[in-house]
């Protein structure tokens, strides 16, 4: 081996041991807290889900733990009113809305079939109460009002529902009312993906109005109405979102819940009953906290070690990750994640604050669990014209050794 590859091997070795030593003081173990001492993740196969598609993710990475024709388009009946009642919300937070303002209630709305918020014909109904008559009591009528009031019609709303859900990455949706109600001539369509992340954006963007869906019941015009998800009332973990049902769409939910620093969001569409649709997401959702964990691997703006830089004011740079980072691991895990970082051999000044130096890889099991950029913690100036001479023939005698 000559003494060039030699020089640089060590090096290399130098920044995976520094990083090294990071990853296990940063995820709860010593240096010697690998994956020798760890013990191996025992994991049963997924549950059988008796619907026509399900998914199961980790609302704070996005990572899929389950899922079965997660793809397929197919009518979501009522599940449609979360994106309803996300462009009513994202309205509200552009000031083009406020919880106060008063909908006048048109003649179409007062007349839609199906479950109901049970408003007045030509009354005024603000638009707090119409969400919740959305979201709690999945009410046609207060969908349809919402819709007009924001739009000016339902046909226009529904653009903008398609719209959003194409901003969201719904490649799988289409709307063609704010309701879910199917006709003879056609109803929506959304797959289970679609509605997880249509969920996950819901709770991240909109979480001051998220407790709406975890509200019990709603009473307007004296009529009081139960939420239609169950599974608020039978475990305590579930705090949302929506529930669903036609002919057409079978009984369908999305719920999410958290648990020990854990959310969940669970879609299930074509079940056979009110009661399977809670069985099957409980399923879902037991699995997921049972087995997983969404663990935080890095802070944001944290250093993850320090590399020499040649011909700058400084002999040295602290490299490290821009974004705080959470990954979703098998529980228990966590000690047996290794982490390298690639950066090149040599470095020199000028460094901006900021610049893009390398790649962090963690990974579990061999398999990649996080891959990011790795960045200058700092500005590395060029030294002066001695200190580039000197590191010149540094570096110059070095390979002449080397070679």
């Amino acid at each position: 081996m000559s003494l060039k590859n030699a020089t640089y091997q060590l090096f290399s070795f130098s920044i995976r041991l520094r990083i090294a030593i990071c990853c296990s003081i940063l995820i709860g173990g010593s240096l010697f807290s690998t994956a020798v001492l760890a013990a191996p993740a025992i994991i049963p196969r997924a549950p059988e889900i008796a619907a026509t598609s399900y998914i199961l993710i980790d609302a704070k990475t996005g990572h899929i733990i389950v899922e079965e024709n997660a793809d397929e388009a197919l009518p979501p009946a009522s599940l449609t009113k979360i994106m309803t009642a996300y462009i009513a919300i994202e309205e509200i937070i552009s000031g083009n809305l406020s919880l106060s303002d008063q909908v006048h209630i048109s003649e179409k709305a007062w007349r839609m079939e199906g479950s109901k918020m049970f408003v007045g014909v030509n009354t005024q109904v603000s638009v707090e109460d119409l969400l919740r008559g959305i979201i709690i009591q999945s009410g046609n009528d207060a969908s349809v009002a919402i819709a007009e009031h924001i739009a000016g019609s339902e046909e226009a709303f529904s653009d903008m529902m398609n719209q959003y859900g194409e901003l969201l990455g719904m490649s799988s949706s289409f709307f063609m009312n704010s309701s879910g109600l199917d006709t003879e001539l056609y109803y929506n369509t959304m797959s289970a993906r679609d509605l997880s992340l249509l969920a996950q954006a819901s709770i991240e963007r909109h979480m001051d109005y998220y407790p709406i869906y975890a509200e019990r019941e709603f009473t307007y015009n004296d009529i009081r109405q139960s939420n239609r998800n169950s599974l608020l009332f039978r475990d305590r973990n579930v705090d949302g979102m929506k529930t669903g049902w036609t002919d057409a769409a079978g009984y369908c939910l999305v719920a999410s819940a958290e648990r020990d620093g854990m959310r969940l969001i669970s879609v299930v569409m074509g079940t056979v009953s009110e009661e399977s649709r809670a069985i099957e997401t409980q399923k879902l959702l037991t699995y997921g906290f049972r087995y997983f964990e969404t663990h935080k691997l890095y802070d944001s703006n944290q250093i993850l070690t320090n590399v020499p830089v040649w011909s700058g004011v400084q002999s040295a740079v602290d490299l490290g990750i821009q974004e705080e980072v959470y990954v979703t691991i098998p529980r228990g895990q966590a000690e047996s994640m290794q982490a390298t970082v690639d950066v090149d051999e040599v470095i020199r000044a000028p460094l901006n604050d900021g610049q893009i130096m390398g790649v962090v890889s963690v990974t579990l099991d061999n398999d990649t669990v996080f891959s990011g950029n790795v960045i200058a913690m700092q500005e590395v100036e060029q030294g002066g014209i001695f200190k580039r001479l000197i590191d010149w023939l540094t570096l110059l005698f070095s390979n002449l050794f080397a070679g």
